[in-house]
């Protein structure tokens, strides 16, 4: 018993001096430890047939051996385990200073470009550009905006309430709140940013992206409007366009006003992308109703202004000949790719 626990000594000294793998290491392991028939393990079974007075050293040299094994087992672990780990770093290396197989050019989001272009067009014109919450509360998304209790708006099946008096704001139209209550008048603002609702369909989806627009001032009127917008179509484009208003109704502006935009695309001789028409809507806007102006505390016999806003989205479909608003969104490479701005 004592040569073959000696043997056994020996024998794994020898094989780890000669292993170089974890999965060799595993191996051993089973051999010696582990497995169902080990060698030290066996040597415990056949501790029976000693001499009964040997039985006790021989089963603290069995537990020597044992506890010997475990650990000299352990440190080559580590040591196969430190080996390998530095392998697999060297294997991975990454040469950064090496040139690209492919180069591949990004592009801005067909929204983005035309947010942008709009930006740029409006700071042409004076006005500057403010950002706003996306949660807003019941007064600045309605209540101020001059939004009865009972409008279909306010439901629970149209719009994204976090709690009764929060929700993700429908329009950005609570914009012109924020301006209203903190700018000094005469101001110019345009208020681009995301908006929420219970919406989706081929030219709708339940996010989406508009640029609201207000300038206040005294004696403000819907000639402003419209030869602000005049400037606007014709930069964003064509040189050629016009516009015209059609009667309409909003509750923060009065009168309110239908922009359309005469077709770019057949010049007004009617086409797909005007439905024969010869006119494409492109927003709304008006001259802001008195209440709004009050429940911001300016003096509406003082203050003027005019209002609009737009869907960022839908003048990137009109321009880019985009016929599904959810192109726009599924986030498909290969799609965003056509609308590449160069």
């Amino acid at each position: 018993m004592k040569d073959k626990i000696a043997r056994i000594k020996e024998n794994i000294e020898k094989s780890l001096q000669e292993i170089k793998t974890g999965k060799e290491l595993y191996e051993l392991k089973v051999n010696y430890l582990i497995g169902k028939m080990s060698e030290i393990p066996s040597l415990m079974k056949e501790l029976g047939k000693a001499d009964k007075d040997e039985r006790p050293k021989l089963g603290q040299m069995i537990n020597g051996l044992k506890d010997w094994a475990t650990e000299v087992i352990a440190e080559k672990e580590k040591a196969i385990a430190e080996i390998e780990r530095r392998a697999r770093y060297e294997a991975e290396t990454i040469d950064i200073t090496m040139p690209a197989k492919k180069r591949e050019e990004g592009s801005l989001h067909p929204v983005t470009v035309i947010k942008n272009e709009l930006v740029e067009i409006f700071s042409g014109m004076g006005f500057m550009v403010m950002e706003t919450r996306e949660i807003e509360d019941d007064f600045h998304n309605f209540t101020a905006l001059n939004t009865p209790k009972e409008h279909p708006a306010r439901d629970k099946q149209d719009t994204f309430y976090i709690s009764d008096d929060l929700m993700l704001r429908t329009h950005t139209s609570p914009g012109q709140i924020h301006a209203l209550k903190t700018l000094k008048p005469p101001f110019k603002v345009i208020v681009p940013g995301r908006v929420y609702r219970a919406d989706d369909d081929a030219t709708h989806s339940p996010m989406f992206h508009q640029m609201e627009g207000l300038a206040i001032d005294k004696k403000v009127s819907l000639c402003d409007l419209q030869g602000m917008l005049d400037v606007l179509v014709k930069k964003m484009f064509s040189s050629n366009v016009k516009t015209r208003f059609r009667p309409s109704f909003f509750p923060f502006t009065e009168p309110s006003v239908e922009v359309d935009v005469s077709c770019f695309e057949c010049g007004g001789k009617g086409c797909k992308l005007c439905k024969g028409t010869g006119w494409i809507e492109i927003l709304g806007g008006g001259i802001v109703n008195r209440k709004v102006i009050e429940n911001c505390g300016l003096d509406p016999d003082e203050y003027t202004g005019f209002a609009f806003g737009f869907g960022l989205d839908r003048i990137a479909m009109l321009k880019y000949g985009i016929n599904n608003i959810h192109i726009l969104y599924e986030g498909d490479v290969r799609a965003l790719k056509q609308f590449k701005i160069l």
